[in-house]
């Protein structure tokens, strides 16, 4: 698959799940295609760097990173610093 035809599928899916819990585009200076090529272009670069038995688990640690970073910032917006959960 050509390159610049895998970023604009891993653009397009992310923006997809951008329809669940959207993102304020109107205070940024940059349009929402525009960040999302260029995301999908850099992780396509990151995970060719990978061999290719490493990248599922790679993967996974980044969107759990990911994942981690967007509950914080969540938290933080609603206020809620001083939350604590036990697992």
């Amino acid at each position: 698959m050509e390159y610049n035809q895998t970023v604009k599928q891993l653009a397009q899916l992310a923006m997809e799940s951008d329809k669940v819990d959207p993102i304020d585009w109107g205070m940024l200076n940059i349009k929402e295609q525009d960040a999302f090529l260029m995301m999908a272009s850099n992780v396509l670069q990151q995970i060719e760097s990978i061999p290719e038995e490493q990248r599922a688990v790679v993967a996974m640690a980044t969107m759990t990173k990911l994942l981690v970073e967007n509950f914080v910032l969540n938290l933080r917006l609603k206020g809620a610093e001083n939350v604590k959960r036990q697992i």
